[in-house]
């Protein structure tokens, strides 16, 4: 569970008008934000590959290459 803890602004009225985070609750925040992106990309990458290889034909396709 995400753990922060906001500070609020609010305008003449009391009403919440802006969040201020800690730069430690900010890069928590983004942090778990790229990895949702990364999951839904996996998920869509899941979602509509037509063909999968084994990882064992792909290093050793980088291998002949010289990338490994």
């Amino acid at each position: 569970m995400l753990n922060i803890n906001p500070k609020y602004l609010v305008d003449q009225k009391g009403r919440k008008t802006a969040a201020v985070l800690s730069m430690k609750d900010y890069r928590l925040l983004i942090q778990r934000l790229e990895y949702l992106e990364d999951a839904l990309d996996l998920d869509e990458a899941v979602e509509t590959a037509t063909d999968f290889r084994e990882y064992s034909e792909i290093r050793s396709e980088l291998q002949k290459e010289g990338k490994l």
